[in-house]
């Protein structure tokens, strides 16, 4: 049997949870305003692991999110799980956080969109099928009027956006589930398991997050 530590960092939820052999057996979380990502995390970790009665060393890997998301929240959850990796000598799975929000979206048909909370209109989102497959890679984008107006087919909304995107995405077809606001480190057990099985894991030496920041640079004032 495999267990696997999932941890979720990359936005005001702290997540973490023990999965055994895909399944999750137990989850600690919380979402905060203030990120306190920094002093419960490791608390966390040693709570769902004694909870789970099981040892560190009966971890097979330590999956983490990789981002998008806030930069703080994610810099924290790698370092924890490059640590784990290093100490142990397992290995660290990256899993795409807009995958796992989607994931939390138990629906049969339409396209889910996720997105998470840049600034202003800014969000990160992708595209998925009901059945998770990708249709439309990562982008940072502006939320406007016109956004996604070419489907029309349901398309189902996932994650922190909803209260300041759907005064512009109205069409009939947009479906906002505002029970699903954060990932969750829950909601990666069937994908890092699946990542275990495969050996899709990456070099814990020089993993990184992916931030997708670059677009938030604005062009310093004019004096």
């Amino acid at each position: 049997m495999s267990f696997i530590l999932n941890i979720e960092t990359a936005t005001k939820n702290c997540s973490v949870a023990i999965a055994k052999n895909g399944k999750t057996i137990v989850c600690r979380e919380i979402a905060e305003e203030g990120y306190s990502h920094a002093e419960k995390l490791h608390v966390f970790i040693e709570e769902i692991i004694a909870e789970s009665g099981i040892s560190v060393h009966d971890l097979a890997a330590v999956a983490v999110s990789q981002g998008p998301g806030s930069y703080t929240g994610l810099r924290i959850g790698v370092s924890a799980a490059k640590g784990l990796c290093f100490a142990l000598n397992i290995p660290l799975i990256a899993v795409d956080t807009l995958q796992t929000l989607a994931s939390q979206a138990k629906v049969s048909d339409g396209k889910i969109i996720p997105m998470l909370d840049a600034r202003r209109m800014e969000v990160y989102s992708a595209i998925f099928s009901a059945d998770l497959k990708t249709e439309r890679s990562i982008l940072a984008e502006v939320i406007d009027e016109n956004s996604f107006n070419d489907f029309t087919e349901t398309l189902y909304f996932v994650g922190d956006c909803a209260e300041k995107c759907k005064t512009v995405l109205t069409k009939e077809n947009f479906v906002f589930l505002e029970n699903v606001k954060y990932p969750s480190a829950g909601a990666m057990s069937k994908i890092s398991y699946d990542k275990y099985q495969k050996s899709d894991t990456v070099d814990v030496a020089y993993f990184e997050p992916y931030y997708l920041k670059d677009f938030m640079i604005a062009p310093p004032k004019k004096q």
